[in-house]
């Protein structure tokens, strides 16, 4: 298996004097105080300024997103916040809200204090679904120009393909994961193929419990960072947990919400279980890329171990299992 690069990584120059200096060319100054928060993919800091609010500073990390896509992502944001849909833009300074300081860049958004939900009854994500289908409203008006689409290439065909070439597997369980990840890549383009012309809109994309704050008045959808073209049940299908008789009555809430607002085709429940695939495919291999960041190994230990790959080709084989079963019902439809 791959190891840890002892190299340095880019984020080593991301010392606490470039985060509040960075934070300071705002014409703000800095109590000094910070606190790491978490984030893996990016840095991101709360940020205490004399006078003033806290802010939040994100430092982009270096060559995933362009500029163009960093902005359309901000513009994005923007849309949503000008709906009135409660989703944190970024801050505008001197009418931009993208900059650099050193070699990074970054963007100060606002401190929007919250809680990680518990959603213990249908209401909860009844008042989320609404939201969704607000922010898909939004969505659906216009595509991004250069932001990804969530795909069969992308997200899986690539994934597999650099666990394998970069050797991050065991030897022995080489043969089972290509094996099995090549049934599971062909079973999900039939599904899509099956499906037909999906309508891709713009999406939060990652859209999972830890992505939504709860504040008195509701919750906040926060972290637009992997937003993307793809169909509406992507920003659904992960506020579900449990088994189908679990599920089933979660999703008739959310949509119970969502279609107050937003049209949804049910032909899209079909894609969950193709969709949760990828994601697991996508995830592995999110890990292996950034295997060289030393926040990785220190925060997923677990991760490139052999216990790791024998469970997660236990797992997939399940998923090959569930791509044969019905969609979840909804009855709505």
């Amino acid at each position: 298996m791959e190891q840890n690069s002892n190299s340095s990584h880019p984020y080593d120059a991301l010392t606490p004097e470039v985060i509040l200096e960075a934070v300071e060319t705002f014409g703000t100054r800095c109590t000094g105080a910070f606190l790491a928060l978490n984030s893996y993919e990016n840095r991101v800091y709360r940020v205490d300024r004399e006078d003033m609010a806290p802010v939040v500073a994100k430092f982009y990390r270096p060559q995933r997103w362009s500029n163009e896509q960093i902005l359309e992502e901000h513009s994005f944001s923007q849309e949503l916040t000008d709906q009135e849909i409660p989703v944190i833009a970024p801050l505008a300074h001197e009418g931009a809200t993208l900059h650099t300081y050193k070699e990074f860049r970054f963007s100060l958004f606002p401190w929007q204090p919250g809680r990680a939900p518990e959603l213990t009854g249908s209401q909860d994500r009844e008042i989320i679904g609404r939201y969704l289908g607000r922010l898909h409203n939004v969505g659906a008006a216009t595509p991004f120009q250069y932001r990804p689409t969530l795909d069969l290439n992308s997200f899986g065909r690539e994934s597999v393909q650099y666990i394998l070439e970069n050797n991050f597997l065991p030897g022995y369980l080489e043969e089972p994961y290509s094996s099995l990840t090549q049934h599971l890549l062909d079973h999900i383009s039939r599904d899509f193929d099956a499906f037909g012309m999906q309508v891709h809109i713009r999406l939060h994309g990652d859209c999972h419990l830890s992505n939504l704050l709860w504040t008195d008045t509701g919750p906040h959808i926060v972290d637009l960072d992997d937003c993307r073209m793809g169909p509406a049940v992507q920003d659904l299908w992960m506020l579900l947990s449990g088994n189908r008789d679990e599920a089933e009555p979660q999703l008739e809430a959310l949509l119970q919400g969502y279609t107050q607002f937003a049209r949804f085709n049910a032909n899209e429940l079909r894609l969950i279980e193709p969709l949760r695939t990828l994601r697991m495919l996508y995830y592995s291999a999110w890990l292996a890329r950034r295997w060289g960041d030393p926040a990785f190994p220190r925060n997923f230990p677990w991760f490139n171990t052999e216990r790791y790959w024998e469970e997660q080709i236990l797992a997939l084989r399940e998923q090959l299992a569930l791509l044969d079963e019905p969609p979840l019902a909804w009855m709505g439809y």
